[in-house]
Formats: C-alpha cells, structure tokens, sequence
C-alpha cells in the first residue's frame, strides 16, 4: 500500500513538472507579446483562442455536459486561471522584468496549499509547512531586494495574479478528481468565451493587430500551451497526487522562467536569482517526501 503511494505521488508530481515547464514561458511570452499588444488583449484574448481549442477537443472526444452542480465550480476556475491571472500578468509585465515577475508568482505554491486546507481539507505535515514557507519566504527576500527594497505597484499586480491563480488551482484540483483534469480546464474556458470576447474586440479595435513576429509568437504560445495544454498535466498531476503537494512544484518555475528569460528575452541572470532557485529546488525536494493527509 505504502509503495502504491510514493508510485501516485511520484507519477503525480511528475505531470505537476510538466504543466510547470509549459508554465515557465507564460511570463517571458506574456513579455514579448505585450511589448506591441494590448495587455488586455493579451490578457483574454489567449483565453479566447483557448476557448476554441477546446470547443473543438470536447466535440471530437463527445464529452458529456458538465453536472449543473459543477458551473459555479467551473466558473471560479474560470475567473482565477482564465480572467484574473492572465490579465494581471499581462499588465505587470509592461512594467517588470519576466524573471523578477517569476520570482513573485513563486508564492502560489504556499498559497495554494493553504488554500488546499481550507476548501478541500488536505492536511499537510510540518514537515511539509516548513519547506513550502522556506522557499516562499526566500522569494519575497528577493523580490523586495531586486526592487531596490519596496514592493512596486506591478508588484501588487502580480501578488492579485497569485491569489487568483491559487483558488483556481484548488478548486480546479478538486473537480479533476471527478470531472478529468483536461475536461475541468476545457468547460472553464467555454464558460468564460462569452464574457471575454467583447472586452477583446475592442482591444483590437482600440489598437489593431499589427505586432511583430515575435510578440505575434509570445502571443501563441500563451493561448495554445499555457492557457491549454500546460493545464491538461497540471490538473491531471493534482488529481493523481493531491493539490498541495503537486503545487509545491512551482517552486521550480522561477529557476525555468530565468533560463527561458535569458535565452530568449536577453535578461540578465544573477547570483542572487540562482541562489534563490536552488533554496526553492530543495524546497520541493523537502516538500515531495512529506507526509499530506487527503
């Protein structure tokens, strides 16, 4: 029984690492594509995209409506993963570099496991507690000294773009465990798709569609992996493994978010981010063998 557990854990840990490395780009991405787009755009208009994708998946795969019981479920992970984080983000990244925005959306990790206890009443052991507020705490050090001591109003941004992305992520964990983690984030964006394409029109409207290839390809990969596909192994790792554990993966997205930051956006990448990604990589090493009771 005990193996059977450490093999879920691990299998659901390792999808939690690869919605994690879909994520990781979110910020560089969202940073190119807002330097000639919108933010609000940006912001909805991948959710938008995403709709359609998944309009398409639900009619080729025939999958049963949602139970009438599940909408407002549906419709907070709607406004937390496909309204509130995505615009939020995009309006910090006009003001923040990619890797220091990493460094704050590091903090959903905790968030998330608090978030965890209160609605769905997973008990994390101390041991846990202790890794996840190391790596947490490590983060806000940095982001107040690589704000030369002050938190930055886009700072704020990112800290409402935390608590959004948090509540989704449990409540969306806690539908894959019923609905399928790939289907929970497919009828949450169908959901959304009326209310945000209005919004979106008159951003193109307000600013047209004329953006360079790479903002044009930031854009893309908001909409198609981390607004979609990223979330099919998210969820499915939180139903496998349970959401306070999986989330404690995003510890590692920070460290991810640099090196894509440095190779792709030409940010500098200093000791002080390294440092900080190698306290939050022992963190989810910590985290992984501790006791959570579901």
């Amino acid at each position: 029984m005990g193996a059977h557990i450490v093999k879920q854990d691990t299998l659901g840990m390792s999808y939690g690492f690869l919605g994690i490395l879909g994520f990781s780009l979110t910020l560089p991405a969202t940073r190119a594509a807002v330097a000639d787009f919108d933010p609000i755009f940006v912001g909805l208009g991948r959710s938008v995209v995403a709709a359609f994708l998944a309009m398409i998946v639900l009619y080729l795969t025939h999958q049963p409506l949602p139970a009438r019981k599940h909408i407002p479920n549906l419709m907070i992970v709607a406004a937390g993963v496909i309204v509130g984080f995505p615009l939020l983000s995009a309006w910090a990244m006009q003001r923040l570099p990619a890797a220091h925005g990493a460094i704050v959306i590091g903090l959903i990790p905790l968030v998330t496991a608090c978030f965890a206890v209160l609605r769905i009443g997973e008990r994390p052991s101390l041991k846990f507690w202790i890794a996840s507020i190391t790596g947490s705490t490590t983060i806000v050090l940095f982001a107040l000294t690589s704000g030369a001591g002050q938190i930055q109003i886009a700072d704020l941004a990112l800290l409402g773009a935390v608590i959004a992305a948090a509540i989704s992520y449990v409540e969306g964990g806690r539908l894959a465990m019923i609905m399928g983690g790939w289907q929970v984030i497919c009828y949450a964006l169908v959901l959304a798709a009326p209310i945000l394409i209005l919004p979106v029109f008159f951003a193109i409207i307000n600013q047209g569609l004329i953006a360079s290839p790479t903002a044009w390809l930031g854009f893309g990969y908001v909409s198609i992996i981390s607004q979609f596909l990223a979330f099919f192994a998210w969820y499915h790792g939180m139903s496998i493994a349970g959401v306070a554990r999986v989330s404690q993966i995003q510890l590692l997205q920070p460290f991810l978010t640099f090196f894509f930051s440095a190779l792709l956006l030409g940010e500098k990448i200093t000791p002080m981010m390294l440092l900080t990604a190698g306290i939050a990589i022992a963190c989810v090493a910590l985290g992984k063998q501790a006791l959570i009771s579901r």
